[in-house]
């Protein structure tokens, strides 16, 4: 359909995207560099805004940031078969993949494939064809790229690396480790661009932790280093060109960017006067605003084919049903809010450390309230923790947040340091466990028990539902004599059970939800305790009476409740929102062998097994047998003596 009827003929359920052809057109157009790459740079961004929408979440303003860059690249410098190309920061990955899929490295057709099961991942990952590196915590890609360069040259291969960074992601501590030693070694291979956007995730890099003279800094680490517009495609095809000349020092390229630059609205040039937050950084847009950013790029993608005297822009289109949301759906993060601000009324000690995320963490209560008691430490975890153990030796209670994926693995090393002080830390890990399943692996926390859990006296506590939130929050405020670690799950979720009336957590022992016959069910969190109050409703129906009971404590069992609690049961199931190895499956495992011959029950642990896979929720539940039926179907497997 021509361009010119998008803004005016359909809403919010259909979504438009260019054509293969209508890329391969930009691409071979008998034009200069500069204006087939912004056309097909245009084109990219309709396809990536369509992507998200259809996926329903995901990262616009890192994808139209980075994609006029992106795309010269691809088009204009990389040689195929010797030169690489990779995202260090990961959240512009839908705008990798319609770059991708354009050029035929990946086919077409995944474009309507983000997020899903067996699809495109929402972040890099090498299973995906053309993607040569995966990404996780940030910082690590100049090291990847240095490796590759000392294998290049081990087996006399030509070939440079280039790579993309978030300025956000400078934060890191390895990102300015890497620098030294690429200089010291003239890895001119390397080719660095920085997507300057001045923002990271949702609110200001100046606001968070300033960058400074970044020009000084890296000429500084020996770095050839050049500054320009990266939405300039006549300034990059200079410095690139610049670049090329440059045989004995790794080149690092300023590209001074807008989040979510093509779309006026989503520029965050466009955010009011004292605005704090960016609106576009994750997520998907509204059906009305995909609608007006679909319609501008579009518009866009027509005024250049006109300048160019070409034949207007065809699109097509694709009718979508929204996902239906969980029905009454129950939020931990808010509960969570409330309790530290409670909490922090009680104890004038009690501070609280953010690692760039206070709106995912749900620290904006606690910092409007305590403004002199929060402390943004940015994208630097191990620093943060660090500081954290400092305000600890000087008589502070400090709660360290950041996502789990990235709080319990980066500083390990800092939270094994602290926790051997012996002074009282609570660390607070959200976006815990499988789901959500979309953003993939590099954020589905499913190895924090294990990392955590052998720490020295810390306790490990994960709540089940928004009224157990603050019972845990200040047991280990005010009663755990030593360090904690509070998982939450971050997703909205419809729970089906409520707790028992006056319950009051104490360590080690659970509480039972539901009662039931010749099975225990024994899990946590409110993903899999739902899932298996739903399995027991299905096995009811088959004549197995199955009890739920919520472990709050992760790696702390209290063997004589637990004997108790066994009583009269057949068989034990330990569910995991977690890796099988190193969750708590595990500590239940080792308290059922001190019993010895003297409990005998049957015990099976249900948890991932393998790398978890990227889709929706239901998706991904479902594949690793974690929803409702993939439960009771193990519960009946397990009964009858099978194995699968």
């Amino acid at each position: 359909m021509p361009h010119t009827q998008i803004a005016v003929s359909e809403a919010g359920t259909t979504l438009f995207f260019a054509p293969k052809q209508e890329l391969d057109r930009a691409r071979n157009l008998n034009a200069p560099a500069t204006d087939r790459t912004r056309l097909f740079a245009t084109l990219a961004r309709l396809n990536a805004l369509y992507m998200i929408a259809k996926a329903g979440s995901g990262h616009i303003g890192s994808s139209f940031s980075s994609l006029d860059i992106v795309s010269w690249v691809y088009l204009n410098e990389l040689r195929p078969g010797k030169d690489v190309y990779f995202s260090s920061k990961g959240h512009d990955a839908p705008g990798q993949y319609s770059v991708l899929t354009a050029l035929g490295v990946l086919p077409f057709d995944k474009i309507h494939t983000l997020r899903r099961l067996g699809g495109l991942p929402g972040h890099p990952d090498i299973q995906t064809p053309g993607m040569v590196a995966n990404t996780g915590s940030l910082g690590m890609g100049i090291s990847k790229a240095k490796g590759m360069v000392r294998a290049n040259r081990l087996k006399g291969v030509e070939g440079r690396v280039f790579l993309m960074t978030g300025d956000g992601e400078l934060q890191e501590g390895q990102f300015w480790e890497s620098l030294q030693s690429a200089a010291n070694h003239r890895m001119h291979e390397i080719t660095v661009v920085v997507d300057h956007n001045k923002l990271q995730s949702d609110t200001f890099v100046s606001n968070v932790s300033d960058l400074g003279d970044l020009v000084a800094k890296f000429k500084a680490f020996g770095w050839h280093v050049a500054r320009c517009d990266g939405h300039d495609h006549a300034a990059l095809a200079e410095v690139f060109r610049e670049f090329a000349t440059v045989g004995d020092k790794p080149k690092i390229l300023i590209a001074d960017t807008v989040k979510g630059a093509g779309v006026s609205f989503m520029a965050h040039t466009a955010m009011a006067e004292g605005q704090e937050f960016y609106r576009y950084h994750s997520g998907a847009p509204t059906a009305d605003e995909y609608r007006r950013a679909a319609a501008e790029l579009v518009a866009d993608a027509g005024r250049q084919l006109a300048e160019l005297r070409c034949e207007p822009l065809q699109v097509e289109t694709v009718r979508v049903t929204p996902a239906m949301p969980p029905a009454n759906p129950q939020r931990l993060i808010p509960a969570y809010s409330e309790a530290i601000v409670a909490a922090a009324e009680r104890h004038p000690e009690l501070v609280a450390l953010d690692a760039d995320l206070i709106t995912d963490t749900g620290l904006i209560p606690f910092r409007e309230r305590f403004s002199q008691r929060f402390f943004e430490c940015g994208i630097a975890e191990q620093d943060m923790v660090s500081q954290a153990s400092g305000m600890a030796l000087s008589g502070l209670l400090p709660v360290v947040h950041s996502f789990a994926c990235f709080l319990t693995p980066r500083p390990n090393e800092q939270i094994f340091n602290a926790c051997s002080e012996g002074k009282k830390i609570v660390f607070v890990g959200s976006l815990v466990g499988l789901l959500p399943a979309g953003p993939g692996h590099s954020h589905q926390s499913v190895r924090d028990i294990s990392a955590m859990a052998a720490m020295p006296g810390i306790t490990l506590v994960e709540p089940s539902c928004p009224a157990e939130v603050r019972p845990l929050l200040d047991w280990c405020v005010e009663s755990n004599p030593g360090p904690s670690y509070m998982r939450l799950v971050s997703i909205p979720y419809s729970i089906p059970f409520g707790l028992p009336e006056g319950y009051r957590p104490e360590p080690g022992k659970g509480v039972t939800l539901r009662k039931g016959g010749e099975v225990a069910i024994i899990g946590y969190g409110p993903v899999l305790l739902s899932e298996a109050w739903r399995a027991a409703d299905i096995l009811a129906r088959e004549g197995i009476s199955a009890e739920v009971i919520n472990l709050p404590w992760l790696n702390r069992i209290d063997a004589g409740w637990l004997k108790a609690a066994l009583d009269g049961k057949r068989h034990l199931f330990a569910l995991d929102n977690h890796f099988l190895i190193g969750g708590q499956g595990d500590r239940i495992a080792e308290a059922l062998a001190g019993f010895g011959g003297n409990v005998k029950v049957g015990f099976s642990r249900i948890g991932i097994e393998g790398l978890p896979e990227c889709g929706t929720n239901d998706e991904i539940l479902a594949y690793h047998g974690l929803n409702a039926e993939g439960i009771a179907a193990t519960v009946r497997r397990r009964l009858e003596g099978r194995s699968s």
